[in-house]
């Protein structure tokens, strides 16, 4: 069965349309599937934009269109990544999801779900909205940023933490908001997490001093010293 592929965050409502008038599955092309290195992009580049890539080029045959997010809302690779796609002969849809609106409640990211399903939840509302309350709570830590390549890092983290950045924004349906990208609850101990190689390690580290928070990056799979620097950082809050 023919896929819809998309990646980032488009607006919502140009996947409605086409999942309304195709009536096909959606694929996150940022989602790591294992699919074979293609290497199209440089080898020390963002592990999501690499997925995009490598997962397109594996599931060429299932994909009948690729929704690509090219503005603010997600990178300069996401633009480049949709020019590459033109090129290799994809049919490709850009969208740029940087319209202001009214933000959507924000609840997911301060419940008490462990912290893989709050991320995946809310990358769910991409193509999805959530209606459903889950309790809060008052967090012990923060994880700001992106959601990993390497989904094992969040499982370091106690239910009780808060998701902030990049992550949060998407739960909003405002994913070029810089203004709540930067925000962080005062005096929440925080982990500003990034991919190795994306623009936003600027970011992260400026919060990170700002908030005394630790800035962390990774490039694939987390390593154990990662993994060890995490958890310490942990232990001492």
């Amino acid at each position: 069965m023919k896929k819809i592929g998309y990646y980032g965050h488009p607006p919502l409502s140009v996947i409605e349309h086409f999942r309304r008038i195709l009536g096909q599955e959606l694929l996150d092309l940022d989602v790591d599937f294992g699919s074979p290195d293609t290497k199209v992009v440089p080898e020390a580049y963002c592990q999501i934009i690499t997925n995009i890539i490598d997962n397109a080029i594996f599931f060429r045959p299932q994909l009948s269109l690729i929704i690509a997010s090219v503005g603010e809302e997600k990178c300069d690779g996401g633009r480049f990544a949709a020019a590459i796609l033109k090129d290799l002969g994809f049919k490709v849809v850009e969208t740029r999801n940087t319209r202001v609106r009214k933000a959507r409640p924000i609840n997911i990211a301060k419940s008490v779900l462990p912290v893989v399903e709050k991320v995946l939840k809310i990358m769910d509302t991409v193509h999805t909205p959530d209606r459903e309350q889950y309790p809060e709570c008052e967090p012990s830590l923060g994880f700001w940023g992106v959601p990993p390549h390497d989904l094992t890092l969040l499982e370091l983290f106690p239910d009780s933490t808060h998701i902030y950045g990049w992550t949060r924004c998407v739960e909003a349906g405002r994913p070029a908001d810089i203004r709540l990208e930067t925000y962080v609850d005062p005096g929440v101990p925080t982990v500003f997490y990034t991919q190795a190689f994306c623009p936003k390690q600027q970011l992260a580290k400026y919060l990170a001093e700002k908030y005394g928070g630790m800035c962390v990056d990774a490039d694939g799979q987390i390593t154990q010293s990662t993994i060890a620097k995490v958890e310490a950082f942990i232990k001492l809050v």
